[in-house]
């Protein structure tokens, strides 16, 4: 079966989710995982406000600082799982591409990563780094979403979601 695991990070509520799938499913298959987070490069002009604000070097320093941040997490949480953990902090344009790159490169064989499960025109208008993974990777997919997370909550707690 599946024997090395991607997982994408962007420090998200879900994306932690999604690593938290992916590490509990490496530890009930005897598999490693990689993790991966995405940085998007410096441009002069941009619409993120970091890069607005920021010059280069404070801007690669702050995206340094957040990846090095979520790959700890994740790394703990490996560990805490007994399962074998890299991490891989990726500089790209296009994370999807990143994402595909790494998990080729790592010579992963499933992918394990998050989706808002967002519809309609907010789907297309923001797009969904998940969506180009699907339709771009010959690698399986496994997508966690965040509407099955609410779900399980609800069933576990009588209906209620927990607060």
């Amino acid at each position: 079966m599946y024997r090395h695991i991607l997982i994408p990070t962007d420090g998200s509520e879900l994306s932690q989710e999604a690593v938290a799938n992916g590490v509990a499913m490496a530890k009930a298959i005897d598999a490693k995982v990689t993790v991966v987070t995405v940085s998007m490069p410096f441009h002069t002009f941009a619409v993120e406000p970091g890069m607005v604000t920021d010059t280069r070097e404070e801007y690669e320093k702050h995206a340094a600082a957040f990846a090095s941040k979520y790959l700890h997490a994740a790394k703990q949480a490996a560990s805490a799982a007994g399962v074998g953990c890299d991490t891989v902090h990726v500089e790209h344009p296009h994370p999807y591409q990143a994402i595909i790159d790494t998990a080729t490169q790592k010579a992963c064989d499933l992918i394990v990563m998050a989706s808002h499960g967002r519809r309609g025109i907010s789907a297309v208008v923001l797009g969904s780094e998940t969506l180009k993974v699907l339709t771009h990777s010959a690698i399986p997919v496994l997508v966690v979403r965040a509407a099955l997370r609410t779900a399980s909550k609800e069933s576990a707690h009588g209906g209620k979601a927990a607060a």
